[in-house]
């Protein structure tokens, strides 16, 4: 969720809002101590919410490309946060169905707004819920994201064995994120983990947590030159 290509002292201007909406000028780490990344909340967490769909689109975009949709795939984003990663997947799925869910009531409204043309038609559906009791049955989905929010998931095991459980046999979770630890993260980074109490293991971490959680099959992407990483599942 902090790019090592922003300093903490960097100002942005974000233009490209929903419903056209505009953002004054707004120092980055004053927008996100506002907004709350752990859960976002009224204004001050919709205000961050628009700027992180742009933040965090070339990550994004890297991570859904390292997965083949059919066109027909149920799709479920968990913390869908401002509901752009959903905007996405609808050009990836056309003829499929997305669901997103997030315990952030300003997420959802936010995630609502940014796809209700697909909402109207009946292609998504975007829930209130937690990732650690899914409100949904057994092997419901051909692919499950998150992006950017397993730093906040408190029981990580516990939650990616219940991702597993409406993934269907045969299917992918793909968890992606903007850091994982390793000895060149900057102070920067280290100083916004340690604020906000984020949950970031290692390379090894994340896929011992995967197979803890019973996934069959587990891969690890990583970008080169950046501090992402995409930890896949797949349920045998």
């Amino acid at each position: 969720m902090f790019s090592a290509s922003l300093d903490g002292e960097n100002v942005l201007r974000y233009f490209e809002t929903v419903g056209g909406r505009r953002m004054s000028l707004v120092p980055r780490p004053e927008l996100t101590d506002a907004g709350n990344p752990a859960k976002p909340m009224g204004e001050a967490g919709e205000k961050m919410l628009l700027y992180m769909n742009e933040e965090h689109k070339d990550l994004t975009v890297w991570g859904l490309s390292l997965l083949s949709f059919g066109k027909g795939d149920r799709v479920l984003d968990v913390g869908c946060g401002g509901g752009a990663t959903l905007k996405r997947l609808s050009l990836l799925v056309p003829e499929g169905k997305l669901f997103g869910i997030d315990y952030s009531e300003t997420s959802v409204a936010l995630s609502r707004e940014t796809n209700a043309e697909e909402i109207r038609s009946g292609r998504t559906e975007i829930l209130s819920g937690s990732v650690e009791a899914l409100p949904f049955p057994e092997d419901s989905f051909d692919k499950i994201i998150t992006v950017e929010s397993f730093y906040f998931w408190q029981k990580p095991v516990e939650s990616l064995a219940e991702v597993r459980r409406v993934l269907k046999s045969g299917g992918s979770f793909l968890l992606i994120s903007e850091i994982y630890e390793r000895p060149d993260l900057t102070e920067h980074i280290r100083d916004n983990i340690r604020k906000y109490q984020m949950n970031v293991p290692g390379k090894e971490e994340f896929l011992a947590l995967f197979q803890k959680a019973g996934y069959e099959e587990t891969f690890l992407h990583t970008k080169e030159g950046e501090f992402w990483i995409a930890v896949e599942g797949r349920k045998g």
